[in-house]
């Protein structure tokens, strides 16, 4: 007998996993520096431990969820609405999870309301409490992010006057925003495409990377991809110029969402409009938008030279990757060639990422959705860094727009597993912390197979009766 599902009981075990998360978070998250703990300590291990726990039952909601949403009598998109409120609430209070980027963002924000040159420099020029609370490796590091979401992190930081615990509660809130307009654009983006608007929902909204990174991290691409997502609703209404200042503000936050001015042209010629008249529309209200936004951030256009801003060589993206086992071999070999390993590898993912892109607008032309949902999968999947929440670039439109079950049967299994994959406090693993993680997970593991059990042992009885 499979184990009884219903949309409360979902909610309530996502509640507890969720709940589980915001609790180990207090010892175990990405805390700020005067508050973090030694990783051998009672609470830090019952934190990590606890973490993990909740993001097995956390994930076990979501795959039920999901029968749910498969099943002959699926919940509504408004009730799909309610469980992400639900599973939301408890990460809203808890401290950053899963990485320091908030920090950054906090400090940067703040240099931009003290008017240093964010672009220019990185936070260690700020100095102080935000500064130390950035990762080393960025703190002489200019910021990689465009000046909407630099204006938005300078208000931010003037309206909580540079108090930390404000502007992590501040910083999150606006992520909400961002997941609020995700989920908002998902259905109509499903319905256009011919998708069911709750098993987008489910896929692109309610999957534990959302709920661990847009909300638990307060990632800024949530602002990106809720722009994106409602300027395609714009553009599916056949309101080129809002969707195009729409899509332009997105990629004034994070510079892949670009592409969708792909999408928007497409839609226009798809509607039969003229190329010259289109192109022309698009380019104008583009470039409007981009300048004044860039006047009112005030931040200049740094911004574009900081599309270059270098990234760690450490990062485990599948060039860097393959860079780095290049550079050891060669290395071995002695030969000199090895400091030019990783950059080489850089190159040639840019090149494939570029070759790819326009494979997939030639062939999918007639689905621009689809086909920018897999442009920005494949720019996350071979540019030079990677991070799990990237995949929801990607994620977020394939589940609005893919052709076929497969398709998101397959984006849902590596959003689990890519859910697994960093530690709460956002750092690098150790071998101790591992077993700690697995342990914890393996604890909710026998907990929800028990509960499996316990379920059905009164229709055992009353078979055996």
């Amino acid at each position: 007998m499979a184990f009884p599902v219903d949309l409360r009981r979902c909610q309530v075990l996502g509640l507890a996993g969720t709940s589980c998360l915001a609790l180990g978070g207090e010892s175990a998250g990405a805390l700020p520096a005067r508050e973090l703990l030694a990783p051998s300590s009672v609470h830090a291990v019952l934190g990590l431990v606890g973490v993990y726990f909740g993001l097995v039952l956390l994930t076990a909601a979501w795959i039920l969820l999901g029968r749910l949403v498969r099943g002959c009598e699926p919940p509504t998109p408004r009730a799909l609405m309610l469980v992400l409120a639900v599973w939301a609430a408890p990460l809203l209070i808890a401290p950053p999870l899963f990485s320091r980027d908030v920090y950054s963002y906090l400090a940067q924000g703040a240099m931009v309301d003290a008017h240093i040159d964010v672009y220019a420099h990185g936070p260690a020029q700020l100095g102080g409490p935000l500064a130390d609370e950035v990762a080393p490796l960025w703190r002489h590091t200019g910021a990689p992010y465009g000046p909407v979401f630099m204006a938005v992190a300078a208000a931010l930081s003037g309206l909580t006057h540079g108090e930390l615990p404000a502007g992590l509660i501040g910083m999150r809130l606006v992520a909400v925003c961002g997941v609020a307009l995700m989920a908002a654009a998902l259905p109509r983006l499903a319905r256009h495409s011919g998708a069911d608007p709750a098993a987008a929902l489910w896929l692109g909204v309610l999957n534990p990377l959302v709920l661990l990174h847009l909300v638990g991290g307060a990632h800024n691409d949530a602002i990106m991809l809720g722009l994106l997502g409602a300027g395609l609703v714009a553009a599916l209404g056949r309101h080129p110029v809002p969707a195009t200042v729409l899509v332009t503000l997105a990629a004034l936050v994070k510079a892949p969402a670009a592409l969708g001015l792909l999408a928007i042209l497409v839609l226009q010629l798809r509607a039969g409009r003229r190329p010259v008249p289109a192109v022309l529309t698009t380019a104008a209200a583009c470039a409007a938008t981009t300048v004044a936004a860039t006047a009112l951030a005030g931040t200049g256009y740094g911004w574009i030279a900081a599309l270059n801003t270098p990234v760690s060589s450490q990062n485990w993206a599948l060039t860097s990757l393959l860079g780095r086992a290049t550079g050891a071999l060669l290395e071995h070999l002695g030969s000199d060639l090895a400091p030019l390993a990783v950059p080489a590898w850089h190159l040639f993912g840019l090149a494939l990422t570029a070759v790819l892109l326009v494979a997939i607008w030639w062939r999918l032309r007639p689905r621009p959705v689809y086909a920018l949902g897999l442009s920005l999968a494949t720019v996350a999947a071979f540019g030079p860094a990677i991070r799990p929440w990237y995949a929801l670039w990607g994620l977020f439109l394939i589940a609005a727009a893919a052709p076929s079950t497969h398709v998101r049967h397959r984006m849902a299994a590596m959003a689990g597993i890519l859910a697994l994959a960093v530690l709460p406090d956002g750092g690098p693993a150790d071998i101790d912390q591992l077993v700690l993680a697995v342990s914890g997970g393996a604890l909710a593991v026998v907990v929800l197979w028990q509960a499996r059990l316990a379920a059905q042992t009164p229709v055992a009885v009353g078979r055996t009766a």
